[in-house]
Protein backbone atom coordinates (compact mmCIF):
# COMPACT_ATOMS: atom_id res chain seq x y z
CA UNK A 1 0.00 0.00 0.00
CA UNK A 2 1.56 3.33 -1.05
CA UNK A 3 1.57 6.67 0.76
CA UNK A 4 -0.66 8.47 -2.01
CA UNK A 5 -3.40 6.48 -1.32
CA UNK A 6 -4.13 8.31 1.60
CA UNK A 7 -3.23 11.66 0.19
CA UNK A 8 -6.36 14.43 -0.01
CA UNK A 9 -7.23 16.22 -2.92
CA UNK A 10 -7.14 19.86 -1.88
CA UNK A 11 -10.71 22.09 -3.22
CA UNK A 12 -10.96 25.15 -4.29
CA UNK A 13 -10.44 28.30 -1.49
CA UNK A 14 -13.84 29.06 -0.39
CA UNK A 15 -14.31 33.04 0.10
CA UNK A 16 -14.54 34.22 3.25
CA UNK A 17 -14.31 37.42 5.66
CA UNK A 18 -11.12 39.72 4.64
CA UNK A 19 -10.33 39.66 8.21
CA UNK A 20 -10.32 35.45 8.19
CA UNK A 21 -8.28 36.19 5.08
CA UNK A 22 -5.78 38.42 6.62
CA UNK A 23 -5.59 36.24 9.43
CA UNK A 24 -4.75 32.94 7.39
CA UNK A 25 -1.62 34.06 6.37
CA UNK A 26 -1.22 33.99 10.33
CA UNK A 27 -3.17 30.77 11.17
CA UNK A 28 -1.14 29.11 8.52
CA UNK A 29 2.66 30.59 8.69
CA UNK A 30 2.65 29.76 12.63
CA UNK A 31 1.80 26.50 12.05
CA UNK A 32 4.28 26.02 9.24
CA UNK A 33 6.94 27.88 10.96
CA UNK A 34 6.27 25.38 14.21
CA UNK A 35 6.85 22.53 12.55
CA UNK A 36 9.87 23.71 10.29
CA UNK A 37 11.58 24.67 13.88
CA UNK A 38 10.12 21.14 15.84
CA UNK A 39 12.21 19.41 13.04
CA UNK A 40 15.15 21.29 13.14
CA UNK A 41 15.38 22.06 16.91
CA UNK A 42 13.89 18.24 17.93
CA UNK A 43 15.52 16.36 15.35
CA UNK A 44 18.61 14.52 15.62
CA UNK A 45 21.88 16.00 16.51
CA UNK A 46 23.84 13.15 17.53
CA UNK A 47 24.91 11.65 13.82
CA UNK A 48 22.15 8.99 13.76
CA UNK A 49 20.61 10.69 10.81
CA UNK A 50 17.51 9.53 12.20
CA UNK A 51 14.29 11.04 11.42
CA UNK A 52 13.26 10.33 15.29
CA UNK A 53 12.44 13.35 17.59
CA UNK A 54 12.69 14.41 20.88
CA UNK A 55 9.43 15.00 22.75
CA UNK A 56 10.42 18.59 24.25
CA UNK A 57 12.55 21.43 23.31
CA UNK A 58 13.34 24.37 25.33
CA UNK A 59 12.18 27.27 22.93
CA UNK A 60 14.48 29.64 24.47
CA UNK A 61 18.21 27.28 24.16
CA UNK A 62 17.16 24.20 21.99
CA UNK A 63 18.22 21.86 24.67
CA UNK A 64 15.74 18.95 24.01
CA UNK A 65 14.03 16.91 27.09
CA UNK A 66 15.94 14.63 29.17
CA UNK A 67 14.90 11.95 31.03
CA UNK A 68 16.93 10.84 34.31
CA UNK A 69 17.22 7.19 35.11
CA UNK A 70 17.70 6.15 39.03
CA UNK A 71 21.14 4.93 38.25
CA UNK A 72 22.26 8.51 36.80
CA UNK A 73 21.71 7.71 33.40
CA UNK A 74 20.55 10.77 31.35
CA UNK A 75 18.57 10.39 28.36
CA UNK A 76 16.81 12.53 25.74
CA UNK A 77 13.32 11.55 25.34
CA UNK A 78 12.19 10.37 22.16
CA UNK A 79 8.66 8.43 22.54
CA UNK A 80 6.55 7.76 19.44
CA UNK A 81 3.14 7.32 20.74
CA UNK A 82 3.30 10.98 22.57
CA UNK A 83 4.16 12.48 18.77
CA UNK A 84 0.96 11.39 17.06
CA UNK A 85 -0.54 14.77 17.39
CA UNK A 86 2.24 16.28 15.94
CA UNK A 87 2.23 13.48 12.51
CA UNK A 88 -1.67 14.66 12.00
CA UNK A 89 -0.43 18.40 11.67
CA UNK A 90 2.65 17.53 9.54
CA UNK A 91 0.53 15.50 6.87
CA UNK A 92 -2.36 17.96 7.23
CA UNK A 93 0.17 20.99 6.45
CA UNK A 94 1.45 19.24 3.34
CA UNK A 95 -2.38 18.83 2.47
CA UNK A 96 -2.48 22.23 2.78
CA UNK A 97 0.38 23.80 1.37
CA UNK A 98 1.54 21.15 -0.78
CA UNK A 99 5.09 20.72 0.73
CA UNK A 100 5.68 17.22 0.38
CA UNK A 101 8.13 17.46 2.96
CA UNK A 102 6.09 17.09 6.03
CA UNK A 103 4.72 14.61 5.10
CA UNK A 104 6.88 12.58 4.13
CA UNK A 105 9.21 12.96 7.41
CA UNK A 106 5.96 11.21 9.23
CA UNK A 107 6.35 8.41 6.75
CA UNK A 108 9.95 8.14 7.45
CA UNK A 109 9.68 8.28 11.43
CA UNK A 110 7.01 5.53 11.18
CA UNK A 111 9.15 3.45 8.56
CA UNK A 112 11.76 3.58 10.93
CA UNK A 113 9.59 2.48 13.97
CA UNK A 114 8.55 -0.16 12.13
CA UNK A 115 12.61 -1.35 10.85
CA UNK A 116 14.58 -0.93 14.27
CA UNK A 117 11.51 -0.98 16.87
CA UNK A 118 9.14 -3.82 16.28
CA UNK A 119 9.95 -6.77 18.20
CA UNK A 120 9.50 -10.38 17.10
CA UNK A 121 5.81 -10.51 18.58
CA UNK A 122 4.87 -7.27 16.48
CA UNK A 123 4.68 -5.03 19.59
CA UNK A 124 6.24 -1.61 18.93
CA UNK A 125 8.90 0.20 21.61
CA UNK A 126 7.09 2.30 22.61
CA UNK A 127 3.81 3.64 24.79
CA UNK A 128 3.56 4.74 28.65
CA UNK A 129 6.78 2.62 29.85
CA UNK A 130 9.02 2.20 26.93
CA UNK A 131 10.99 4.83 24.70
CA UNK A 132 13.74 5.62 22.61
CA UNK A 133 17.18 7.73 23.98
CA UNK A 134 17.88 9.98 20.82
CA UNK A 135 21.62 9.75 21.65
CA UNK A 136 22.18 6.72 21.46
CA UNK A 137 18.94 5.60 19.55
CA UNK A 138 18.66 2.50 22.02
CA UNK A 139 15.21 1.38 23.60
CA UNK A 140 14.79 2.36 27.48
CA UNK A 141 12.10 2.15 29.89
CA UNK A 142 11.76 2.19 33.61
CA UNK A 143 13.03 -1.18 35.09
CA UNK A 144 10.51 -1.21 38.28
CA UNK A 145 7.57 -1.12 35.57
CA UNK A 146 9.43 -4.30 33.66
CA UNK A 147 9.29 -2.49 30.00
CA UNK A 148 5.98 -3.47 29.28
CA UNK A 149 3.97 -2.31 26.97
CA UNK A 150 1.31 0.24 27.49
CA UNK A 151 -0.95 2.68 25.73
CA UNK A 152 -3.46 4.75 27.21
CA UNK A 153 -5.76 7.20 24.88
CA UNK A 154 -3.03 7.65 22.68
CA UNK A 155 -4.78 6.96 19.73
CA UNK A 156 -1.60 6.18 16.85
CA UNK A 157 -2.00 7.50 13.37
CA UNK A 158 -3.19 4.13 11.81
CA UNK A 159 -4.27 5.94 8.36
CA UNK A 160 -0.91 6.45 7.53
CA UNK A 161 0.77 3.56 9.43
CA UNK A 162 -1.26 1.43 7.07
CA UNK A 163 -0.63 3.72 4.02
CA UNK A 164 3.31 3.70 4.45
CA UNK A 165 3.03 -0.35 5.39
CA UNK A 166 -0.10 -2.54 6.33
CA UNK A 167 1.24 -5.83 7.01
CA UNK A 168 3.30 -4.20 9.81
CA UNK A 169 0.36 -2.41 10.53
CA UNK A 170 -1.90 -5.25 10.72
CA UNK A 171 1.19 -7.45 12.61
CA UNK A 172 1.06 -4.45 15.68
CA UNK A 173 -2.84 -4.38 15.84
CA UNK A 174 -2.85 -7.84 16.48
CA UNK A 175 0.22 -8.30 18.68
CA UNK A 176 -1.43 -5.24 20.62
CA UNK A 177 -4.64 -7.56 21.33
CA UNK A 178 -2.71 -10.32 22.13
CA UNK A 179 -0.45 -8.84 24.22
CA UNK A 180 -3.53 -7.14 26.37
CA UNK A 181 -5.90 -9.49 26.81
CA UNK A 182 -4.94 -11.99 29.43
CA UNK A 183 -8.30 -14.00 29.04
CA UNK A 184 -10.01 -14.21 25.69
CA UNK A 185 -12.97 -16.26 26.92
CA UNK A 186 -13.59 -13.42 29.55
CA UNK A 187 -12.07 -10.58 28.07
CA UNK A 188 -10.05 -9.85 31.11
CA UNK A 189 -7.85 -7.37 29.62
CA UNK A 190 -4.99 -4.82 31.63
CA UNK A 191 -3.07 -1.77 30.29
CA UNK A 192 0.11 -3.75 30.47
CA UNK A 193 1.47 -6.37 27.54
CA UNK A 194 4.05 -8.63 27.62
CA UNK A 195 6.63 -8.13 24.69
CA UNK A 196 7.64 -11.39 23.04
CA UNK A 197 4.56 -12.83 23.46
CA UNK A 198 3.61 -15.99 20.93
CA UNK A 199 0.79 -15.05 18.83
CA UNK A 200 -2.56 -17.23 20.12
CA UNK A 201 -6.18 -17.90 18.60
CA UNK A 202 -6.54 -14.35 18.38
CA UNK A 203 -10.27 -13.64 17.08
CA UNK A 204 -10.82 -16.98 16.67
CA UNK A 205 -10.70 -17.20 20.59
CA UNK A 206 -13.93 -18.19 22.31
CA UNK A 207 -16.40 -15.88 24.70
CA UNK A 208 -18.43 -16.06 27.14
CA UNK A 209 -20.52 -12.94 28.69
CA UNK A 210 -19.60 -12.44 32.18
CA UNK A 211 -21.61 -10.44 34.84
CA UNK A 212 -20.64 -6.82 35.44
CA UNK A 213 -17.76 -5.85 37.87
CA UNK A 214 -16.61 -9.65 37.27
CA UNK A 215 -13.07 -9.86 39.77
CA UNK A 216 -10.59 -10.21 37.71
CA UNK A 217 -6.13 -9.30 38.23
CA UNK A 218 -6.15 -7.13 34.98
CA UNK A 219 -7.21 -3.79 35.87
CA UNK A 220 -9.94 -3.15 32.83
CA UNK A 221 -9.26 0.55 32.61
CA UNK A 222 -10.99 2.42 30.00
CA UNK A 223 -7.85 4.63 28.89
CA UNK A 224 -6.67 1.06 28.19
CA UNK A 225 -9.34 -0.22 26.68
CA UNK A 226 -10.07 2.74 24.48
CA UNK A 227 -6.91 2.09 22.45
CA UNK A 228 -7.42 -1.24 21.80
CA UNK A 229 -11.11 -0.27 20.17
CA UNK A 230 -9.40 1.94 18.26
CA UNK A 231 -7.17 -0.26 16.52
CA UNK A 232 -9.36 -3.11 16.04
CA UNK A 233 -11.61 -1.05 14.33
CA UNK A 234 -9.06 0.41 12.32
CA UNK A 235 -7.93 -3.14 11.30
CA UNK A 236 -11.12 -3.96 10.26
CA UNK A 237 -11.48 -0.75 8.05
CA UNK A 238 -8.09 -0.91 6.41
CA UNK A 239 -7.43 -4.56 6.20
CA UNK A 240 -11.46 -5.85 6.22
CA UNK A 241 -10.59 -8.12 8.92
CA UNK A 242 -14.64 -8.80 9.75
CA UNK A 243 -12.73 -10.86 13.21
CA UNK A 244 -11.19 -7.28 14.58
CA UNK A 245 -14.30 -5.62 14.44
CA UNK A 246 -16.67 -8.22 16.08
CA UNK A 247 -13.57 -7.89 18.72
CA UNK A 248 -13.55 -4.03 19.23
CA UNK A 249 -17.42 -3.69 19.33
CA UNK A 250 -17.29 -6.99 21.83
CA UNK A 251 -14.86 -5.16 24.15
CA UNK A 252 -16.48 -1.09 23.78
CA UNK A 253 -19.68 -3.49 24.74
CA UNK A 254 -18.11 -4.11 28.11
CA UNK A 255 -18.20 -0.35 29.18
CA UNK A 256 -21.96 -0.04 28.42
CA UNK A 257 -23.29 -3.80 29.94
CA UNK A 258 -22.40 -2.71 33.33
CA UNK A 259 -24.07 1.19 33.21
CA UNK A 260 -26.41 1.74 35.88
CA UNK A 261 -29.80 0.20 34.98
CA UNK A 262 -31.65 4.01 35.73
CA UNK A 263 -29.16 6.58 35.32
CA UNK A 264 -27.21 5.33 31.93
CA UNK A 265 -24.59 6.10 33.74
CA UNK A 266 -20.40 4.84 33.48
CA UNK A 267 -18.17 2.89 33.52
CA UNK A 268 -14.76 3.43 33.86
CA UNK A 269 -14.26 -0.35 34.36
CA UNK A 270 -16.31 -3.92 33.43
CA UNK A 271 -14.27 -5.05 36.41
CA UNK A 272 -13.06 -4.94 40.08
CA UNK A 273 -9.56 -5.84 41.14
CA UNK A 274 -9.71 -9.60 42.07
CA UNK A 275 -8.73 -9.38 45.91
CA UNK A 276 -5.46 -11.61 46.57
CA UNK A 277 -4.64 -10.02 49.93
CA UNK A 278 -5.49 -8.48 53.03
CA UNK A 279 -4.31 -5.11 55.06
CA UNK A 280 -5.15 -2.62 57.84
CA UNK A 281 -3.30 0.51 56.19
CA UNK A 282 -6.27 2.26 54.06
CA UNK A 283 -2.97 4.52 52.47
CA UNK A 284 -1.61 1.25 50.43
CA UNK A 285 -3.69 1.54 47.47
CA UNK A 286 -2.44 -1.50 45.84
CA UNK A 287 -4.96 -3.48 43.57
CA UNK A 288 -4.36 -6.78 45.08
CA UNK A 289 -6.18 -5.52 48.28
CA UNK A 290 -9.32 -5.27 46.59
CA UNK A 291 -11.59 -3.01 44.66
CA UNK A 292 -10.15 0.62 45.77
CA UNK A 293 -13.56 2.69 46.14
CA UNK A 294 -15.47 -0.27 47.74
CA UNK A 295 -12.38 0.01 50.63
CA UNK A 296 -12.40 3.52 50.66
CA UNK A 297 -16.40 4.56 49.95
CA UNK A 298 -18.22 1.48 50.82
CA UNK A 299 -18.56 1.13 54.38
CA UNK A 300 -20.98 4.19 53.69
CA UNK A 301 -22.10 3.85 50.19
CA UNK A 302 -22.95 0.80 49.96
CA UNK A 303 -22.03 -2.02 47.10
CA UNK A 304 -22.44 0.00 44.21
CA UNK A 305 -19.32 2.16 45.34
CA UNK A 306 -16.67 0.13 42.65
CA UNK A 307 -14.36 1.41 41.04
CA UNK A 308 -15.71 1.56 37.69
CA UNK A 309 -18.99 3.44 38.95
CA UNK A 310 -16.89 6.51 40.02
CA UNK A 311 -17.65 9.52 38.01
CA UNK A 312 -14.94 11.76 39.28
CA UNK A 313 -12.82 14.35 37.66
CA UNK A 314 -10.68 13.21 35.09
CA UNK A 315 -12.56 9.92 34.46
CA UNK A 316 -15.14 11.54 33.05
CA UNK A 317 -12.70 12.91 31.03
CA UNK A 318 -12.07 9.33 29.57
CA UNK A 319 -15.27 8.49 29.29
CA UNK A 320 -16.79 11.04 27.39
CA UNK A 321 -14.31 13.22 25.54
CA UNK A 322 -11.54 10.42 24.60
CA UNK A 323 -14.05 7.79 24.38
CA UNK A 324 -16.48 9.67 23.01
CA UNK A 325 -14.56 11.75 20.24
CA UNK A 326 -12.86 8.26 19.31
CA UNK A 327 -15.93 6.42 19.28
CA UNK A 328 -18.09 9.03 17.03
CA UNK A 329 -14.98 9.16 14.85
CA UNK A 330 -14.99 5.32 14.46
CA UNK A 331 -18.95 6.01 13.97
CA UNK A 332 -18.50 8.33 11.29
CA UNK A 333 -15.88 6.60 9.22
CA UNK A 334 -17.41 3.00 9.76
CA UNK A 335 -20.61 3.83 8.31
CA UNK A 336 -23.65 1.31 9.67
CA UNK A 337 -21.22 -0.72 10.95
CA UNK A 338 -20.34 2.08 13.85
CA UNK A 339 -24.23 1.96 14.85
CA UNK A 340 -23.40 0.49 17.61
CA UNK A 341 -20.79 2.94 18.68
CA UNK A 342 -22.89 5.71 17.86
CA UNK A 343 -25.56 4.71 20.31
CA UNK A 344 -23.90 3.54 23.22
CA UNK A 345 -22.23 6.77 22.74
CA UNK A 346 -24.36 9.70 22.17
CA UNK A 347 -26.72 7.35 25.03
CA UNK A 348 -23.65 8.22 27.54
CA UNK A 349 -23.36 11.53 26.64
CA UNK A 350 -27.15 12.15 27.35
CA UNK A 351 -26.84 10.06 30.66
CA UNK A 352 -24.27 12.31 31.39
CA UNK A 353 -25.77 15.68 30.61
CA UNK A 354 -28.90 14.52 32.15
CA UNK A 355 -27.58 13.69 35.64
CA UNK A 356 -23.86 15.25 36.07
CA UNK A 357 -24.55 18.68 34.41
CA UNK A 358 -25.26 22.00 36.12
CA UNK A 359 -25.83 24.70 33.76
CA UNK A 360 -25.98 27.51 36.32
CA UNK A 361 -22.87 26.77 37.34
CA UNK A 362 -21.43 25.29 34.26
CA UNK A 363 -19.89 22.47 36.25
CA UNK A 364 -20.26 19.18 36.39
CA UNK A 365 -21.15 16.98 39.92
CA UNK A 366 -18.90 14.17 41.14
CA UNK A 367 -21.30 11.12 41.46
CA UNK A 368 -21.37 7.23 41.54
CA UNK A 369 -23.13 5.86 38.66
CA UNK A 370 -26.59 5.60 40.74
CA UNK A 371 -27.18 8.70 40.05
CA UNK A 372 -25.17 9.80 44.10
CA UNK A 373 -24.37 12.87 43.78
CA UNK A 374 -20.81 13.35 45.82
CA UNK A 375 -20.42 17.10 45.58
CA UNK A 376 -18.91 18.08 49.00
CA UNK A 377 -18.59 14.72 50.27
CA UNK A 378 -15.74 14.24 52.88
CA UNK A 379 -13.31 11.67 52.48
CA UNK A 380 -13.95 9.09 55.59
CA UNK A 381 -10.45 7.28 55.41
CA UNK A 382 -7.45 7.47 53.11
CA UNK A 383 -7.36 5.79 49.81
CA UNK A 384 -6.85 5.52 46.10
CA UNK A 385 -9.10 8.46 45.76
CA UNK A 386 -7.36 10.92 48.29
CA UNK A 387 -6.75 11.70 51.73
CA UNK A 388 -9.26 11.64 54.75
CA UNK A 389 -11.13 14.93 54.78
CA UNK A 390 -10.36 15.54 51.20
CA UNK A 391 -13.82 16.85 50.16
CA UNK A 392 -14.68 16.19 46.58
CA UNK A 393 -16.25 19.07 44.80
CA UNK A 394 -17.73 19.94 41.50
CA UNK A 395 -15.57 21.22 38.23
CA UNK A 396 -16.04 23.52 35.88
CA UNK A 397 -17.67 21.81 32.51
CA UNK A 398 -14.33 22.57 30.34
CA UNK A 399 -14.02 22.88 26.54
CA UNK A 400 -12.92 19.46 25.86
CA UNK A 401 -16.73 18.83 26.94
CA UNK A 402 -17.84 21.25 24.76
CA UNK A 403 -15.97 19.64 21.71
CA UNK A 404 -17.60 16.15 23.01
CA UNK A 405 -21.27 17.50 23.08
CA UNK A 406 -20.45 19.63 19.74
CA UNK A 407 -18.95 16.50 17.89
CA UNK A 408 -22.14 14.55 19.29
CA UNK A 409 -24.47 17.35 17.49
CA UNK A 410 -23.22 16.47 14.11
CA UNK A 411 -24.20 12.71 14.21
CA UNK A 412 -27.89 13.29 16.12
CA UNK A 413 -29.13 16.54 16.54
CA UNK A 414 -30.55 16.11 19.83
CA UNK A 415 -31.62 19.14 21.97
CA UNK A 416 -30.59 17.77 25.10
CA UNK A 417 -27.31 17.55 23.89
CA UNK A 418 -27.41 20.98 22.35
CA UNK A 419 -28.57 22.24 25.37
CA UNK A 420 -24.67 21.41 27.45
CA UNK A 421 -22.79 22.32 24.44
CA UNK A 422 -25.11 26.26 24.74
CA UNK A 423 -24.35 26.08 28.39
CA UNK A 424 -20.54 25.07 28.38
CA UNK A 425 -19.78 27.67 25.76
CA UNK A 426 -21.29 30.37 27.61
CA UNK A 427 -19.48 29.03 30.58
CA UNK A 428 -16.23 29.32 28.19
CA UNK A 429 -17.12 32.75 27.29
CA UNK A 430 -17.87 32.28 23.73
CA UNK A 431 -21.22 33.73 24.25
CA UNK A 432 -24.53 32.20 23.39
CA UNK A 433 -23.96 29.70 20.43
CA UNK A 434 -28.15 30.09 20.03
CA UNK A 435 -31.11 27.86 19.71
CA UNK A 436 -30.54 24.20 18.23
CA UNK A 437 -28.77 24.82 14.66
CA UNK A 438 -27.57 28.58 15.54
CA UNK A 439 -30.95 30.07 15.50
CA UNK A 440 -30.72 33.89 17.59
CA UNK A 441 -27.07 33.51 18.36
CA UNK A 442 -25.15 35.68 19.98
CA UNK A 443 -21.62 35.20 20.11
CA UNK A 444 -18.64 36.76 22.02
CA UNK A 445 -16.53 38.35 19.09
CA UNK A 446 -14.36 39.67 21.86
CA UNK A 447 -14.07 36.29 23.84
CA UNK A 448 -10.57 36.22 25.55
CA UNK A 449 -11.14 32.06 25.41
CA UNK A 450 -7.55 30.73 23.80
CA UNK A 451 -8.28 26.89 24.33
CA UNK A 452 -7.72 24.41 20.80
CA UNK A 453 -10.91 22.21 22.27
CA UNK A 454 -13.29 25.54 21.36
CA UNK A 455 -11.64 26.16 18.11
CA UNK A 456 -12.28 22.22 17.37
CA UNK A 457 -15.93 22.62 19.29
CA UNK A 458 -16.96 25.36 16.84
CA UNK A 459 -15.47 23.40 13.37
CA UNK A 460 -18.17 20.76 14.59
CA UNK A 461 -20.59 23.49 14.85
CA UNK A 462 -20.43 25.10 11.56
CA UNK A 463 -20.11 21.94 10.12
CA UNK A 464 -23.07 20.84 10.88
CA UNK A 465 -25.17 24.50 11.09
CA UNK A 466 -23.22 25.92 7.96
CA UNK A 467 -23.33 29.40 10.36
CA UNK A 468 -20.58 30.78 9.18
CA UNK A 469 -20.34 32.94 12.63
CA UNK A 470 -19.12 29.81 14.48
CA UNK A 471 -15.76 29.55 12.17
CA UNK A 472 -15.64 34.06 12.55
CA UNK A 473 -15.72 33.21 16.37
CA UNK A 474 -13.10 30.32 15.88
CA UNK A 475 -10.63 32.26 14.14
CA UNK A 476 -10.86 34.77 17.27
CA UNK A 477 -9.52 32.57 19.91
CA UNK A 478 -6.94 31.20 16.85
CA UNK A 479 -5.96 34.48 16.79
CA UNK A 480 -6.12 35.09 20.99
CA UNK A 481 -3.39 31.34 20.47
CA UNK A 482 -1.43 32.66 18.43
CA UNK A 483 -0.63 35.82 20.21
CA UNK A 484 -0.28 34.59 23.90
CA UNK A 485 0.76 30.45 23.60
CA UNK A 486 3.95 31.28 21.09
CA UNK A 487 7.71 31.42 22.04
CA UNK A 488 10.23 31.15 19.27
CA UNK A 489 7.67 29.27 17.11
CA UNK A 490 6.79 27.04 19.65
CA UNK A 491 3.39 26.71 20.85
CA UNK A 492 3.44 26.51 24.82
CA UNK A 493 0.81 26.40 27.46
CA UNK A 494 2.76 28.33 29.64
CA UNK A 495 5.42 30.57 28.46
CA UNK A 496 7.59 30.19 31.01
CA UNK A 497 7.70 26.42 31.11
CA UNK A 498 11.61 25.52 30.49
CA UNK A 499 10.28 22.39 27.79
CA UNK A 500 7.81 22.83 24.82
CA UNK A 501 6.13 19.52 23.70
CA UNK A 502 6.06 18.75 19.98
CA UNK A 503 2.87 16.94 20.58
CA UNK A 504 1.08 20.32 21.26
CA UNK A 505 -2.68 20.39 20.25
CA UNK A 506 -2.46 24.27 19.52
CA UNK A 507 -1.14 23.94 15.98
CA UNK A 508 -3.95 21.22 15.29
CA UNK A 509 -6.74 23.52 15.86
CA UNK A 510 -5.34 26.44 13.54
CA UNK A 511 -4.55 24.26 10.64
CA UNK A 512 -8.12 22.46 10.85
CA UNK A 513 -9.43 25.93 11.52
CA UNK A 514 -7.52 26.86 7.68
CA UNK A 515 -8.72 24.14 6.41
CA UNK A 516 -12.50 24.68 7.63
CA UNK A 517 -12.02 28.45 6.14
CA UNK A 518 -10.84 26.51 2.60
CA UNK A 519 -13.72 24.61 2.75
CA UNK A 520 -11.55 21.72 2.83
CA UNK A 521 -12.09 20.03 6.18
CA UNK A 522 -11.12 16.49 5.78
CA UNK A 523 -7.73 17.97 4.76
CA UNK A 524 -6.57 17.59 8.49
CA UNK A 525 -7.11 14.44 10.57
CA UNK A 526 -10.14 14.51 12.64
CA UNK A 527 -9.12 15.51 16.13
CA UNK A 528 -9.36 12.61 19.03
CA UNK A 529 -7.90 14.13 22.39
CA UNK A 530 -5.36 11.17 21.92
CA UNK A 531 -1.98 12.29 23.92
CA UNK A 532 0.59 9.08 24.97
CA UNK A 533 2.85 9.77 27.76
CA UNK A 534 6.09 8.62 29.34
CA UNK A 535 6.11 7.76 33.31
CA UNK A 536 8.33 5.54 35.13
CA UNK A 537 11.12 6.60 38.29
CA UNK A 538 13.11 9.88 37.78
CA UNK A 539 16.18 10.80 39.60
CA UNK A 540 16.05 14.22 41.14
CA UNK A 541 18.80 16.70 41.35
CA UNK A 542 19.72 15.79 45.15
CA UNK A 543 20.05 12.02 44.16
CA UNK A 544 16.66 10.58 45.12
CA UNK A 545 14.42 8.51 43.03
CA UNK A 546 10.89 9.90 42.45
CA UNK A 547 8.42 6.83 41.17
CA UNK A 548 5.22 7.51 39.02
CA UNK A 549 6.84 10.49 37.07
CA UNK A 550 5.17 11.70 34.22
CA UNK A 551 6.30 13.82 31.58
CA UNK A 552 3.62 16.30 31.69
CA UNK A 553 5.25 17.18 35.38
CA UNK A 554 8.15 17.68 33.37
CA UNK A 555 6.96 19.82 30.66
CA UNK A 556 5.39 22.39 33.53
CA UNK A 557 8.39 22.98 35.14
CA UNK A 558 10.10 26.27 34.85
CA UNK A 559 14.21 26.79 34.63
CA UNK A 560 15.38 25.95 37.21
CA UNK A 561 12.50 24.73 39.39
CA UNK A 562 12.76 20.91 40.90
CA UNK A 563 10.02 18.04 40.77
CA UNK A 564 9.21 17.68 44.21
CA UNK A 565 9.02 14.24 46.41
CA UNK A 566 5.61 12.59 45.72
CA UNK A 567 5.72 10.10 48.35
CA UNK A 568 4.91 7.02 45.97
CA UNK A 569 6.60 3.75 45.93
Amino acid sequence: MKIAKITLALGALSLFSLSAGAQENARLSSVKQFADVVLDKAGDRYGHHSPLLANGVDPRTGKQMEWVFPDGKVTVLSNFSAQQNLMRVLVGLSNLTGEAKYKQRVAENIRYYFDHYQDASGLLLWGGHRFVDLKTLQPQGPSEKEMVHELKNAYPYYDMMFAVDDKATARFIKAFWNAHVYDWKTLETSRHGEYGKPMGALWQSDFVQQPPFFATKGLSFLNAGNDLIYSASLLYKYDGDAGALTWAKRLAEQYVLPRDKKTGLGVYQFTQPLKRADTTDDSDTHSKYGDRAQRQFGPELGPDALEGNMLLKGRTSTLYSENALMQLALAKSLGKDGDDLKKWTLDGLKAFATYAYDEQNNTFRPMLANGTDLSGYALKRDGYYGKKGTVLKTYPAGNEFLLSYARAWTLEPDRAIWKVARGIAKGQGLGDIGEPGGANRRLNSQTENHQPYAIFALIDLWQATGQQDYLTLADRIGANIINKQRLNGFFVDDPEAEYASIDSIAPYALLALEAAFRNTPDAVAPFLNGAGFTEGAYRLADGTVRYSTRDDELFRLRPGEQLKPNGKK
